[in-house]
């Protein structure tokens, strides 16, 4: 069974300063996105599933999806702050997304066969989908047996500022626990520094490895994420700026024994428009690719 893509692509991407998913990087005004189809495809994903939100469907039909149709089975889910759970109701003030976490679970229902997690604002690299695409096809014999590509941190910085992410401890190449690190970035002598929720520094080492936001599901996720997200709403659901990211339903799962997460090894170089400020850099990396041959141009043909 071919595996389905679930991009994530509700994000308004207020860092950078506008919808950076439907931003054109590549030399014919691609996407981050399409070049996360285009490796997909070629990696064997036999689906492409976007969550998005509603209130700009009409502009990502039309410059996203209208590019490959065509090409492969495409589907479209929603993100709503009020879609939740039974018996849990948004409050009236709330404005702020409740997370990745609850992003994904929008697909539940739409995705019946094993499927990867990724943001729409990255670039993953063609190696990082061939990997991911090889696991997921892969016979399963339980629940719970899932994966994730991790990158090293040090190639996924930015130098215009601050990033999250979530730092990874593994055993036996298998995840043992991930904590979403928020604001890493380089110190004055180029270091890799974050401060916790005390405001406490700590260094990371460069070959550390942390999730992109790159995982691999099979369907039963979707209950045990629910439930998950269910104690969430129970503790934070009047917090106004409360999110559930994916590495804590991970973190949940792992401790609980519900899952295990291989964590995959790729040779390929994370980048991404976190700041307006890395846009040209990341339109050169794209030109670069193109020259070298990596891709076509344009990358996708029209019938």
């Amino acid at each position: 069974m071919k595996p389905t893509l679930y991009i994530l692509a509700a994000g308004m991407g207020s860092r950078y300063g506008g919808l950076k998913q439907l931003d054109g990087l590549g030399p014919n005004g691609e996407t981050i996105m399409d070049y996360s189809v285009f490796d997909a495809l070629r990696a064997g994903f036999g689906k492409i599933v976007f969550v998005i939100r509603k209130d700009f469907e009409a502009d990502f039909r039309e410059k996203v999806l209208s590019k490959y149709e065509d090409k492969v089975p495409v589907e479209v889910v929603f993100q709503s702050i009020d879609k939740l759970p039974e018996g849990y109701t948004c409050p009236a003030d709330r404005t702020k997304p409740w997370g990745p976490a609850h992003a994904v679970l929008m697909a539940t229902g739409t995705i019946n066969e094993p499927f990867a997690v990724i943001n729409s604002d990255d670039f993953y690299g063609r190696d990082s989908f061939a990997v991911l695409a090889k696991e997921l096809m892969r016979e399963r014999t339980r629940k719970g047996d899932y994966c994730m590509v991790g990158f090293r941190v040090a190639n996924t910085m930015s130098e215009n500022g601050g990033v999250n992410r979530g730092v990874c401890q593994t055993k036996d190449g298998e995840l043992t626990s991930v904590v979403e690190c928020k604001d890493i970035c380089y110190d004055a002598d180029h270091n890799i520094v974050y401060k916790d929720e005390n405001g406490e520094e700590h260094t990371l080492a460069p070959n550390v490895p942390v999730s992109m936001n790159m995982w691999g599901f099979t369907p039963d996720y979707f209950d045990l994420a629910n439930r998950e997200f269910e104690k969430f709403l129970s503790e934070k659901i009047n917090v106004p700026k409360s999110e559930q990211v994916i590495p804590d339903v991970a973190d949940a799962l792992i401790k609980s024994g519900e899952a295990t997460i291989k964590v995959l090894d790729t040779d390929s170089r994370w980048f991404g428009v976190t700041y307006a400020q890395d846009r040209p850099a990341v339109v050169e990396k794209f030109a670069e690719l193109h020259r070298n041959g990596e891709y076509p141009t344009p990358l996708f043909s029209k019938k």
